[in-house]
Protein backbone atom coordinates (compact mmCIF):
# COMPACT_ATOMS: atom_id res chain seq x y z
CA UNK A 1 0.00 0.00 0.00
CA UNK A 2 1.36 3.34 -0.98
CA UNK A 3 2.12 6.08 1.69
CA UNK A 4 2.85 9.93 1.46
CA UNK A 5 4.19 11.49 4.54
CA UNK A 6 4.95 15.77 3.79
CA UNK A 7 6.77 16.77 6.21
CA UNK A 8 8.63 21.12 6.34
CA UNK A 9 6.32 23.28 6.82
CA UNK A 10 5.77 26.35 8.88
CA UNK A 11 5.58 30.07 9.21
CA UNK A 12 7.70 32.12 7.21
CA UNK A 13 8.10 36.18 6.23
CA UNK A 14 7.05 37.33 2.67
CA UNK A 15 10.40 36.47 0.25
CA UNK A 16 11.17 33.89 2.60
CA UNK A 17 12.33 30.19 1.77
CA UNK A 18 10.89 26.58 2.88
CA UNK A 19 11.67 23.34 1.88
CA UNK A 20 8.90 20.57 1.91
CA UNK A 21 8.99 17.26 1.77
CA UNK A 22 7.35 13.93 0.54
CA UNK A 23 8.23 10.36 2.13
CA UNK A 24 6.51 7.93 -0.24
CA UNK A 25 6.75 4.06 0.70
CA UNK A 26 4.74 1.25 -0.91
CA UNK A 27 5.91 1.76 -4.54
CA UNK A 28 6.72 -1.84 -6.31
CA UNK A 29 7.44 0.02 -9.84
CA UNK A 30 8.92 2.78 -11.04
CA UNK A 31 7.49 5.26 -13.38
CA UNK A 32 4.78 7.00 -11.31
CA UNK A 33 4.60 10.77 -10.52
CA UNK A 34 4.28 12.97 -7.25
CA UNK A 35 2.65 16.04 -7.66
CA UNK A 36 2.57 18.42 -5.51
CA UNK A 37 -0.66 20.64 -4.28
CA UNK A 38 -1.81 23.09 -1.76
CA UNK A 39 -5.33 24.21 -0.67
CA UNK A 40 -6.04 27.50 1.06
CA UNK A 41 -9.78 28.19 2.85
CA UNK A 42 -12.53 28.89 0.76
CA UNK A 43 -10.53 27.78 -2.43
CA UNK A 44 -10.37 25.14 -4.77
CA UNK A 45 -7.03 22.39 -4.79
CA UNK A 46 -4.19 23.50 -7.08
CA UNK A 47 -1.57 21.46 -8.37
CA UNK A 48 2.12 23.36 -8.19
CA UNK A 49 3.97 21.32 -9.41
CA UNK A 50 4.96 17.55 -10.12
CA UNK A 51 7.76 15.21 -10.98
CA UNK A 52 7.97 11.93 -13.05
CA UNK A 53 9.74 9.55 -10.65
CA UNK A 54 11.81 7.65 -14.01
CA UNK A 55 13.94 10.50 -15.18
CA UNK A 56 12.80 13.42 -13.00
CA UNK A 57 10.90 15.27 -15.81
CA UNK A 58 9.24 18.17 -13.89
CA UNK A 59 6.58 20.33 -14.98
CA UNK A 60 5.02 23.95 -12.91
CA UNK A 61 1.81 25.82 -12.43
CA UNK A 62 2.62 29.05 -13.67
CA UNK A 63 1.56 30.66 -10.15
CA UNK A 64 4.72 29.24 -8.59
CA UNK A 65 7.33 28.65 -12.20
CA UNK A 66 10.65 30.38 -11.50
CA UNK A 67 10.40 30.35 -7.64
CA UNK A 68 9.38 26.74 -6.55
CA UNK A 69 11.42 23.44 -7.23
CA UNK A 70 10.54 20.35 -7.36
CA UNK A 71 13.28 17.18 -7.06
CA UNK A 72 13.75 13.79 -6.32
CA UNK A 73 16.18 11.62 -3.95
CA UNK A 74 15.25 8.33 -5.36
CA UNK A 75 17.65 6.24 -2.88
CA UNK A 76 15.93 8.02 0.04
CA UNK A 77 12.33 7.90 -1.87
CA UNK A 78 11.79 11.67 -1.18
CA UNK A 79 10.54 14.20 -3.28
CA UNK A 80 11.44 17.90 -2.25
CA UNK A 81 9.53 20.86 -2.78
CA UNK A 82 12.35 23.87 -2.40
CA UNK A 83 9.40 27.28 -1.83
CA UNK A 84 11.85 30.38 -2.95
CA UNK A 85 10.61 34.39 -2.49
CA UNK A 86 7.31 33.46 -0.95
CA UNK A 87 4.32 35.62 -0.92
CA UNK A 88 1.22 35.31 1.27
CA UNK A 89 -1.13 34.34 -1.48
CA UNK A 90 1.05 31.08 -1.38
CA UNK A 91 -0.14 30.35 1.86
CA UNK A 92 -1.77 27.02 2.32
CA UNK A 93 -2.03 23.72 3.00
CA UNK A 94 0.31 21.81 0.97
CA UNK A 95 -0.11 18.18 0.16
CA UNK A 96 1.99 15.39 -2.08
CA UNK A 97 -0.20 12.84 -4.53
CA UNK A 98 0.84 10.28 -6.09
CA UNK A 99 -0.40 8.26 -9.25
CA UNK A 100 -1.18 4.59 -9.99
CA UNK A 101 0.80 4.45 -12.90
CA UNK A 102 2.14 7.30 -14.83
CA UNK A 103 1.59 11.05 -15.97
CA UNK A 104 1.09 12.46 -19.33
CA UNK A 105 1.45 16.20 -20.17
CA UNK A 106 1.33 19.01 -17.52
CA UNK A 107 -0.38 16.38 -14.97
CA UNK A 108 -1.33 18.77 -12.17
CA UNK A 109 -5.14 17.87 -11.96
CA UNK A 110 -6.03 16.22 -8.42
CA UNK A 111 -7.99 13.70 -10.09
CA UNK A 112 -5.01 12.05 -12.01
CA UNK A 113 -3.50 11.18 -8.33
CA UNK A 114 -4.58 8.33 -6.20
CA UNK A 115 -2.23 8.50 -3.00
CA UNK A 116 -2.46 11.70 -1.11
CA UNK A 117 -0.04 12.69 2.32
CA UNK A 118 -2.44 14.24 5.13
CA UNK A 119 -0.43 17.86 4.33
CA UNK A 120 1.36 20.00 5.90
CA UNK A 121 1.09 23.51 7.03
CA UNK A 122 2.38 26.82 4.76
CA UNK A 123 1.85 30.46 6.25
CA UNK A 124 3.55 33.22 4.74
CA UNK A 125 2.99 36.23 6.69
CA UNK A 126 3.62 39.84 4.56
Amino acid sequence: QVQLVESGGGSVQAGGSLRLSCAASGYTYSGYCIGWFRQAPGKEREGVARIVQAGGNTAYAASVKGRFTISQDNAKNTVYLQMSSLKPEDTAMYYCAGTLWGCYGLALGAKEYNYWGQGTQVTVSS
